[in-house]
């Protein structure tokens, strides 16, 4: 029996993936969490099989969270299950210590294989997004600028261009003022961009949003 920590702060999407796996013999959930904060918690106090959990929620979230959870059950097995189909994303994920990345508009029958595999020991990449990492490393010269953020300046970048300001994302990732300016300045630097509506456009054009 795989026992699950699904991570998500939509409920109507728990709840949907509880009855979702339900009807799965080998499949269930034993714990729920809305925020990472909660995530930490529960790993602290329970025994999971898999930690299934989305790329993005309130306060500590994504690679920061990977880790914090990676030094608390090293262990653990991580299957992100994320909106951004974006190869950027899972790349940061997967170093930052997930076992797999999957999108949510994945076939339910997909995302179970998923689950059985990382819990198993394997590694799961949606198939899209690994055929965009192989052509990045095929062809560096043709990345996209936004391949070169570190992980904490693709998380800004992603709230700026949805439409977070300053003080919004400086809560949200639990960081002064300050430093999200700073981060915002090395985004603009390090992908020529010199405003947040350019910023958006981007994202725009490569459907990042």
């Amino acid at each position: 029996m795989i026992r699950l920590l699904v991570a998500d702060d939509h409920a109507i999407l728990r709840n949907g993936l509880k009855q979702l796996f339900g009807l799965e013999a080998d499949i269930v959930v034993a714990g729920e969490a809305a925020n990472g904060a909660q995530v930490l918690n529960l790993i602290r106090e329970h025994e999971f099989d898999l930690l299934l959990l989305d790329m993005t929620m309130e306060g500590v979230s994504g690679t920061d969270l990977i880790k914090h959870v990676k030094s608390i059950k090293s262990t653990l097995p991580i299957l992100m299950l994320s909106m951004h189909k974006v190869s950027q994303m899972a790349i940061l994920a997967l170093r930052a210590g997930a076992d797999g990345y999957i999108t949510k508009d994945s076939e339910t029958e997909t995302l179970l294989a998923a689950i059985r595999r990382v819990a198993g020991g394997g590694k799961y990449i949606d198939p899209v997004l690994a055929e965009e990492i192989a052509y990045d490393s095929t062809f560096p010269e043709q990345v996209s600028p936004h391949v070169h953020l570190s992980g904490r300046e693709f998380e800004v970048f992603r709230l700026l261009v949805a439409g977070r300001n300053i003080n919004e994302i400086a809560e949200q990732l639990c960081l002064s003022n300050k430093t999200v300016s700073t981060y915002k300045t090395r985004i603009m630097q390090k992908m020529n961009i010199h405003n947040v509506a350019d910023l958006v456009r981007y994202a725009v054009q490569l459907d990042m949003q």
